[in-house]
């Protein structure tokens, strides 16, 4: 399931990075497998202003085991999270969201290069949106790299 596979690979990296198209159930994935985490929306304009204007004092506010959504809203956060991750090496610190940008790939592989876990959520084709069965659920979205 991909819960245990966004899991796993959150003990083996600091950073997962989870790209996909809106609505295609990024932050429902990761607010289901990281309950404890705290979940922040870049897409809040005064968090967004917070993470933006003063991005080492909001990084110290909210500290690590941070889901980071729509980290694309600000782009310039993931050369501040490096040295964090550098300093503690320790896994599963930040869990990215954000809808796939060429400036944001990027951005990321340049800071965050070998620290990151890539998966790619691609949408439901219209005959997975009909089929029930507890299989699809393994097939939907998983590209790691």
């Amino acid at each position: 399931m991909l819960q245990s596979e966004i899991r796993r690979l959150a003990t083996q990296y600091p950073v997962v990075r989870m790209t996909g198209p809106r609505q295609s159930g990024k932050t429902t994935l990761c607010k289901t497998a990281f309950p404890d985490y705290t979940y922040i929306n870049l897409e809040a304009l005064s968090i967004r202003e917070f993470a933006t204007r003063v991005p080492k004092g909001f990084l110290a506010h909210y500290g690590t085991q941070l889901i980071l959504d729509e980290i694309q809203r600000a782009a310039e956060l993931p050369s501040y999270i490096q040295p964090l991750v550098d300093k503690t090496e320790a896994s599963g610190q930040f869990i990215l969201t954000a809808s796939q940008q060429l400036t944001l790939t990027n951005t990321i592989n340049q800071s965050l290069a070998g620290r990151t876990a890539l998966l790619t959520l691609l949408p439901l084709s219209f005959n997975e949106l009909y089929d029930t069965s507890p299989a699809i659920l393994k097939l939907y979205c998983l590209r790691i790299s």
